[in-house]
């Protein structure tokens, strides 16, 4: 029997259906921005000059390559005429009331096939356009269109919103502990809070006014650990593993959350295009493999090593959600991209789990190697699903 109650309380999911829907509805959004900001007018490609006269075209027969094409119409005859290129009974282009001794230009994009071609008058014979294919043409078969990306973007856009929501709420567990005086639970809690950062962090650092305040290292100021601009997690990390104390931390902690709940705000309205799931991922494995890795982030706790594996979790989320589009496009590339996550994942397992202090040169070349050939496959991907 039912709760007589039930039907007034919340189901538990409703936020995330709701969170579902403003995802979907955002993605749809941004791909209307995007298809609008990144949408080309024709573009000339080889120009085919056909003459119509009162008996038809000159020449009537025509082979051009697929893609953009084109061709320049002159009315010879001596009445108003349209030029129509068709494909059975639809009309794929056309151009309309051209005067007598005039020229006009169409531009077309075709599609490998063979198509008739209105010339003038109905009565007059139609000609035949064969439109053979191209390098172009090739391109296209493997280009998903713009609706294929809403659910990628949508699902990532959610992955988002779960993380910088967990980033607020565990860095408001490491104020907490700071303020309490617990140096260890600080210290586990500064753990916690770094990895929903790093898994958004190739997107997340896009913002750089809060990146710089949410996570500078001290050789960013004049003075180091003294500047009064050093703040963010590395302050914090600098009390509690080299001063060994929560003493003076409560300020720092206090504009933490401030930061990342601004965070979590400014993310909510980001952009995001479709390249973006590959090349955020793309750039941000070249950041570690290139600085991160062979230098460290966390210089005074070395808690690298959670870092780059919650970064990795970020990455090959952006990524995996284009798998399927890739797997159709480019099987190959798929395969690349999924074992360069797995190599890179086991060379963190092989770096350990103790201190990054501990992790000699050697190991992290061996890492920072892995994350470079991870960020060259992971640059291939737009190119195999025709975004490039």
């Amino acid at each position: 029997m039912s709760n007589p109650g039930s039907a007034t309380r919340p189901s538990r999911l409703m936020p995330l259906a709701v969170a579902g829907a403003a995802a979907l509805a955002v993605a749809g959004g941004t791909l209307f921005y995007y298809a609008a900001k990144t949408a080309k007018g024709p573009e000339k490609g080889a120009v085919y000059t056909v003459t119509v006269n009162a008996k038809g075209c000159e020449p009537n027969t025509l082979t051009v390559p697929a893609g953009r094409t084109t061709f320049e119409i002159v009315n010879a005859s001596d009445r108003t005429l349209e030029w129509e290129i068709l494909d059975g009974v639809m009309v794929v282009e056309e151009r309309e009331n051209i005067a007598p001794g005039f020229r006009s230009s169409l531009t077309a994009k075709l599609n490998p096939g063979t198509f008739e071609i209105a010339c003038g008058l109905l009565s007059n014979p139609r000609g035949t356009l064969t439109v053979t294919p191209s390098a172009s043409s090739e391109a296209e078969k493997t280009k998903p269109p713009l609706k294929a990306f809403i659910g990628p973007l949508s699902e990532y856009r959610v992955y988002i919103g779960l993380q910088s929501s967990a980033l607020v709420k565990d860095t408001q567990k490491l104020a907490d502990a700071i303020k309490a005086g617990d140096l260890n639970g600080a210290r586990l809690a500064y753990v916690a809070a770094r990895l929903p950062y790093k898994r958004i962090e190739s997107v997340s650092s896009r913002i750089a006014d809060l990146e710089n305040r949410i996570d500078p290292v001290a050789a960013y100021f004049e003075k180091r650990e003294d500047d009064p601009g050093f703040a963010g997690f590395h302050r914090i990390e600098y009390g509690l593993y080299s001063l060994n104390s929560t003493d003076g931390l409560a300020p720092f902690a206090d504009a933490l959350v401030a930061d990342v709940t601004a965070l979590k705000a400014r993310l909510k309205e980001m952009k995001l295009v479709p390249e973006d799931l590959a090349t955020s991922a793309a750039r941000q494995a070249r950041r570690l493999a290139e600085d991160t890795v062979p230098n460290g982030d966390n210089r005074y706790g070395f808690t690298d090593l959670a870092d780059f594996t919650a970064n990795l979790d970020g990455m090959e989320k952006s990524v995996s959600l284009l798998y399927p589009l890739i797997e159709v496009a480019k099987p190959d590339v798929a395969k690349a991209v999924k074992d360069g996550f797995a190599d890179t994942r086991a060379a963190l397992v092989m770096s350990g789990n103790a201190s990054y202090q501990t992790v000699d040169t050697a190991t992290r070349k061996k890492l920072s190697a892995a994350f470079t050939t991870l960020a060259e496959r992971i640059e291939t991907i737009n190119t195999a699903i025709g975004m490039e």
